[in-house]
């Protein structure tokens, strides 16, 4: 859980306390309270408003480990599992305990590609791998990478996956978003979707601003809302520029000893129509603390807002476009940068 070290311009990254969704947890957040929980939109599920994000244990931890940190997760409360069949061995380490709690957790994964038949295949092998039947959401992932049309159309993934709702082999379906997200509100706008989740943190949204071009659309569409990289993203993940080299974030402790990982989760969680923030943890101690915040989460207030706002600049240039760029890549930029990379 590494809080990942502010725009090109001047803009506003908080939302107004009243407009927060409502947390529903029946009771004053504490440690002998559960998760609050949510509503994910129109899945009608109620999901809790933190999800363990398995990159994390699949990328980083080994399969003992692993297994522990999940049946841990799900003891407390952390029943919305996030994965991929890109992170490594966290699909066959959450099917070493899927056997027997499958009924007991929220089961989301991922398919990046834009073709309908290899979508369907690469569900199948997911759904090998976690030892289930179904799982319960299933993510075309990556739009920034991904042709928004091709996935859209009758060859494309999402129709893969629409196959594979009708076979029951998952749920819902959805896309997620880290960069480009005019390609995620495409979809979003022509894709009857269930469920997104897209990169929302303080400081991306001055360079994304997923916050401001997707999630009224979401709202329009009673489409649920997952959010990712609310501390910036893992460190040890790497992503493409829009210089196309290869940049590790690097941690920024000043800056998060100043006002702390709670309120890059309270941000978050504060935005209109976000179900559950999804955060991959390495240890024991990182779930119990992301719980405790979780449990007491509210909506900022205005001096907190502004801490969160003078911070983000600074965050946001150090950053850049981490995730790859915020916007279409002229193709002579594209052509350049090939050049550059044959000198």
């Amino acid at each position: 859980m590494t809080m990942k070290a502010g725009t090109k311009e001047a803009g506003t990254i908080g939302v107004k306390p009243s407009a927060a969704p409502d947390i529903d947890n029946g009771a004053k957040n504490s440690a002998d309270q559960p998760l609050p929980r949510r509503i994910l939109g129109r899945t009608g599920e109620r999901v809790p408003i933190l999800g363990l994000g398995t990159a994390t244990g699949g990328m980083g931890l080994d399969d003992a480990d692993a297994v522990r940190l999940y049946e841990s997760a799900i003891d407390q409360g952390v029943t919305y599992l996030d994965t991929a069949p890109g992170y490594d061995r966290a699909q066959k380490q959450l099917g070493e305990i899927l056997p027997r709690r499958r009924d007991e957790v929220f089961l989301v994964t991922k398919t990046h590609t834009a073709d309908r038949a290899e979508a369907i295949s690469k569900l199948e092998e997911a759904l090998r791998d976690l030892r289930t039947d179904a799982v319960d959401l299933a993510y075309v992932h990556s739009m920034g990478h991904l042709d928004a049309d091709q996935v859209l159309s009758e060859s494309g993934a999402l129709a893969g996956l629409r196959e594979c709702q009708k076979r029951g082999l998952t749920r819902y379906i959805g896309v997620t978003g880290h960069n480009l997200p005019h390609r995620v509100l495409q979809v979003l706008e022509e894709g009857d979707l269930d469920v997104i989740m897209v990169a929302l943190n303080f400081a991306d949204s001055l360079t994304y601003g997923f916050d401001k071009t997707v999630l009224s659309a979401a709202m329009v569409r009673n489409v649920g809302v997952a959010a990712m990289k609310v501390y910036g993203g893992a460190e040890a993940m790497v992503y493409e520029t829009t210089d196309q080299e290869q940049r590790r974030p690097s941690a920024i402790e000043a800056v998060v000893d100043d006002f702390g990982y709670e309120l890059a989760l309270r941000w978050a969680l504060s935005l209109p129509g976000v179900a559950t923030a999804v955060v991959g943890m390495y240890s024991e101690q990182e779930l119990q603390q992301n719980i405790e915040w979780a449990r007491r989460a509210r909506p900022l207030n205005e001096a907190e807002q502004k801490k969160l706002h003078d911070q983000a600049h600074r965050l946001a240039t150090h950053w850049g476009e981490h995730f790859g760029p915020h916007r279409e890549v002229p193709a002579w930029r594209k052509w350049w940068n090939r050049l550059r990379q044959t000198d």
